[in-house]
């Protein structure tokens, strides 16, 4: 008995380390591209991380402490939706911008960390974009400006098959 146990010795350990190794990878940080948001002053870059899949959306920015200006989280759906965002969890301000379909930012609203209050899009819309509070403002990006067509591409190409 004693040496059929050591034969598995080294089954078990190959387990414990593909066990562990799949619970790191389901935490790996989400893909990232860079958007950009034509504007009447030219074209904004922003490095954006993509929530794509439900468990992704439902996650967002929760707990993150830091987010620095220029980066962000876009949500992407299938088709166009009332959207309904919270702040549970996330410490971190952050501002909302709804987007629709063709890439035009419809709304754009600030978000209270920890709030359970729900911000909501007036229409429906594809897309929503994260980013720290008030760097819309800041970055020169309102109401009417646009994400390139690259970037919507980009979004496009990054929704698994």
């Amino acid at each position: 008995m004693i040496s059929r146990l050591g034969n598995l010795r080294p089954v078990w350990a190959l387990g414990v380390m593909m066990t562990l190794f799949s619970s790191c990878a389901a935490k790996s940080p989400l893909r990232e591209c860079e958007l950009g948001i034509e504007t009447s002053r030219g074209s904004v870059p922003v490095r954006v991380e993509l929530a794509i899949t439900e468990e992704e959306q439902e996650r967002g920015f929760m707990e993150r402490k830091e987010i620095p200006d220029g980066t962000g989280m876009i949500f992407a759906y299938e088709a166009d939706r009332r959207m309904h965002f919270w702040m549970k969890d996330t410490p971190h301000p952050l501002s909302i911008a709804f987007i629709d379909s063709s890439g035009v930012i419809r709304e754009i609203y600030d978000m209270t960390p920890f709030s359970l209050e729900t911000v909501s899009s007036e229409r429906s819309v594809r897309f929503a974009l994260e980013v720290p509070s008030g760097w819309f403002s800041r970055a020169g990006v309102s109401v009417g400006d646009r994400l390139t067509e690259g970037s919507l591409a980009e979004i496009a190409g990054s929704r698994p098959k």
